[in-house]
Order: structure tokens, then C-alpha cells, then sequence
């Protein structure tokens, strides 16, 4: 056990650590350099107290907003919203947003370094109490401005991901997949959410936030399932069915490791022209600024990405005990890296639209920012291009602006969606608002109204 003086210096550490930047750990590479295809991996840097260097959370002051890339225009689609962080575009024009924050997770904060990640996820804005509730937003002229919200259904466990299948709408829960009803117009649900599968929580829960998509033909969704530590240190029998995405049958509600060694994925997205499965993930921390780039990534089938034993392919991960030469043989390296620590979440791919032509034909990632990093990365909104099914070329910075010139989070950005006419949603959870991003005034003005109740 240790001494009272002991504990006393490791506490006055993990002070120092949120108030001095970054605890002398700096970047040596800029982001571009893990960045791409083929990101530069430096050697791992590691300390007793993590680098910490998170942006405290104040949102936005009275007439404020982020910056959109030059020949877009910004609207607030929705402000005024509790801690939005995804999005589900409804056939009809309606918005789903899921209004959500972490569940209780008791065993999640304990340690110093679980003491640290409340400090840090309070500063970020991450500890207020969830909304637990999916809301309607409806835009009924068609200006790019929602005039109607509705509570659509309330009384979750911190939801996040939804699709719709047919006349059902699936729900992910922080512990489970549920539907409800669903049909066109509706703007609120009576039923109760009927479970179709558990997904793993309990105490910890690190990774919380599960996502989900449906098949091309509505037969299954896939569903993620974030880690439940940084690298294993709970042990592996705390990772039981976690770092992966699941295959879940509807019809019988059977499920499969689809594929694992993700750490935490979240963003999903069928890219139009291979029709292959992509993924967001954040990879691991702690190992210095430089390393690990998050990334998207095709997912295989059966494929094997690292987690917790190698990251980016059989880069070895020296922390976690007993290794896996064996796993890590088998490693994927992923398809493109979105730089160290950047959180990216979101994942959508565009289309022909309410959109320039040079932002057709890609995915746009939601970078919500980081806290292991000096200097920061991410707190921004990016579109990689793509050609005949892989990324083309670098990122464009197409949302920024979410940190003030003190390097305060005004937001944050999380989920993206394109809206029915093609221009992109953003689910901002610091600035409590859904911002909208078109092509400009000309093609807002060519835009159908959204069809009423």
C-alpha cells in the first residue's frame, strides 16, 4: 500500500497534469504526418501521468459559429439541444437525433488514472447527466432550419446509433440493440422499445457509445462495441465481446463476431461504389502525441486488427501482458489514417447534392478532439476523397472553428449525416447545436421543402 506522502506526490501529479499542457510530452510530427495511407509511426513515448491536454468545454458566445470551408454556407439546422451526438436521416426529411451521455459506470473511474479521465472528461463537457432521449426535427419550408422539434421517444439508456428497417426503428443502447414502430410521419413513439439483443456494459462500460447500420437488404445490422479500457489493463475477460463489431440476424437476434481487434469503432458507412463496410475507430493512447493515428478502414469479414496486442497492422503494443505473436500475425493494417488522437466518430459518405461536386464523392469524418495530444488535434470536420472505392487523396478541412483563440472548445463535433437534399448535418454535443453545411445560397434556394405531417 502506499504511504500516505506516496499518494499525496501522484495526486499533486495528476494536478499538475490537467493544469501544466500536456505534461512535457510534445508532438514531434505534425498530424499530416499520421495522416493518410501510410502514416509515420514514430517510436511509442510513454510517462507515468498520461499527457493530458484537453480543451475545456464553453460553447458558443451569442452570435458565433464554426467556420465552413470557403463557398459553403453554415446554418444552425437545431440549437438549444442536450448533448446532441448522432444522427439519423429519416426517408421523409425528418432528423433523429440522439440527445445522450454516459451511463453510470462505477467501476470505470476508480484509480488514479480513473480519477485523471473524470477530471478531463469534466472539463470536456462529458459528465452531465444524460438527456436519454431521441428527438424529431423537422423542417417544414425548407430553409435549412428546423421549426419543429419533438420529444420522439424518451426513457433510454444512453442511445446512440439508429436505422431503420422497414417500419422499424433500431436503437443502441448503451447495453442493448431495442426497436420500435415506426411509420412515415410519425413524431413520436408510444409503444415500448422491445430488446432484440444485449450488448456488452456492466460497471466499467469505458467504451460506451454502440453504433449501428442495417444491410443493404435489411436482413441484418452491425453493430460496434467499443473497448472496455485503453489496452487491456482490466484483463482480457473484461473484453468479452468488445473492440469488435457484431453481425446481428434480425429475425432471430443471433449474433457473430463479424470482426475484432478494433478498439473502438463507431462511425459506419457502406462506401457506394465497392459496397464494402467502413469504420471509424479511435486506437489506443498513452504512448505519446505522436502515436496512435485514429482511422477509417473497410472491415473484413473475419478480420483481425490489433487490439489490444498491435496497432496499425503488427506494430507490437509492448504494455499488454501475455502477448499474442500469434493474433498479431494475423493483423489488418487499416486503410487510411485521420491523425493522432483526433476522436474521429462520425463517418458518412457523401453523394451528388446539396454539396460542391468536389465534395460528391467521398466520406466526411466527424473529428470530435483530443485529450492526449499536444498540441491538440482534431475539434474539426473533414472530407476524404475517394475513387473506385478507396480514399483518393488528403483530408479537406471543411468545418473548423470549434476552439476559440485560447484554445476552448466552443463545440465539438460527433455524428454527420447528409440530409435528404444532400448537405451535411453535424451533431456539435458542447454546442448543443445540429449545424447544417450546404453548398450556398443558390442551392439552398433550389432545395424542396420538406414534406409536412
Amino acid at each position: 500500500m502506499r504511504s500516505p506522502h506516496a499518494l499525496a506526490l501522484t495526486l499533486s501529479a495528476a494536478v499538475a497534469a490537467l493544469t501544466l499542457t500536456a505534461c512535457g510530452d510534445e508532438a514531434k510530427l505534425p498530424v499530416s504526418a499520421g495522416t493518410g495511407p501510410s502514416p509515420t509511426l514514430p517510436e511509442p513515448r510513454s510517462s507515468l501521468i498520461p499527457t493530458v491536454n484537453i480543451a475545456d468545454a464553453v460553447g458558443w458566445p451569442q452570435g458565433a459559429q464554426p467556420v465552413p470551408a470557403e463557398g459553403l454556407t453554415l446554418t444552425a439546422f437545431a440549437g438549444g439541444l442536450d448533448h446532441p451526438r448522432w444522427l439519423l436521416a429519416l426517408p421523409n426529411g425528418d432528423i433523429l437525433v440522439a440527445e445522450t451521455n454516459a451511463p453510470p459506470k462505477p467501476e470505470d473511474g476508480k484509480g488514479i488514472k480513473g480519477w485523471i479521465m473524470g477530471l478531463v472528461m469534466d472539463k470536456a463537457g462529458a459528465k452531465t447527466p444524460s438527456a436519454n432521449r431521441i428527438t424529431l426535427l423537422r423542417d417544414t419550408d425548407g430553409d435549412g432550419k428546423a421549426d419543429s422539434r419533438t420529444p420522439f421517444i424518451e426513457g433510454l439508456n444512453s442511445p446512440f446509433g439508429m436505422a431503420l428497417v422497414g417500419n422499424d426503428l433500431y436503437i443502441a443502447d448503451s447495453d442493448a440493440v431495442v426497436k420500435v414502430p415506426y411509420h412515415e410521419g410519425d413524431t413520436k413513439v408510444t409503444a415500448a422499445p422491445v430488446k432484440v439483443v444485449d450488448l456488452p456494459a456492466g460497471p466499467i462500460n469505458h467504451h460506451w457509445t454502440k453504433n449501428i447500420i442495417a444491410s443493404r437488404d435489411g436482413s441484418k445490422l452491425y453493430a460496434t462495441v467499443g473497448s472496455n479500457s485503453n489496452v487491456a489493463e482490466n484483463g482480457m475477460a473484461a473484453e468479452e465481446g468488445r473492440a469488435a463489431i457484431w453481425e446481428i440476424d434480425l429475425k432471430t437476434g443471433a449474433h457473430r463476431i463479424f470482426a475484432s481487434g478494433l478498439r473502438n469503432p463507431n462511425g459506419l458507412g457502406w462506401e457506394p461504389d465497392s459496397g464494402a463496410l467502413w469504420a471509424a475507430v479511435n486506437e489506443r493512447d498513452e504512448i505519446g502525441s505522436d502515436l496512435v493515428p485514429d482511422y477509417m478502414t473497410s472491415v473484413k469479414d473475419g478480420g483481425f486488427y490489433g487490439w489490444p496486442y498491435s496497432y496499425y497492422g503488427q506494430h507490437v503494443d509492448k504494455r499488454v501482458e501475455p502477448q499474442r505473436p500469434d493474433l498479431v500475425a494475423k493483423a489488418i493494417p487499416p486503410d487510411y489514417a485521420l491523425g493522432p488522437h483526433t476522436a474521429s466518430l462520425g463517418l458518412t459518405f457523401s453523394r451528388p447534392g446539396n454539396l460542391p461536386p468536389s465534395l460528391s464523392h467521398g466520406a466526411f469524418i466527424g473529428q470530435h478532439g483530443s485529450w492526449n495530444r499536444e498540441p491538440r488535434s482534431g475539434y474539426k470536420v473533414i472530407f476524404v476523397p475517394f475513387q473506385n472505392g478507396m480514399p483518393s487523396g488528403p483530408p479537406v478541412d471543411v468545418l473548423t472553428g470549434f476552439l476559440d483563440k485560447d484554445g476552448k472548445a466552443q463545440g465539438r463535433p460527433v455524428g454527420v449525416t447528409l440530409d435528404r437534399n444532400g448537405a451535411l448535418l453535424v451533431a456539435d454535443d458542447v454546442g448543443n447545436t445540429v449545424w447544417r453545411l450546404s453548398g450556398g445560397a443558390a442551392a439552398q434556394s433550389a432545395e424542396r421543402p420538406s414534406p409536412t405531417e
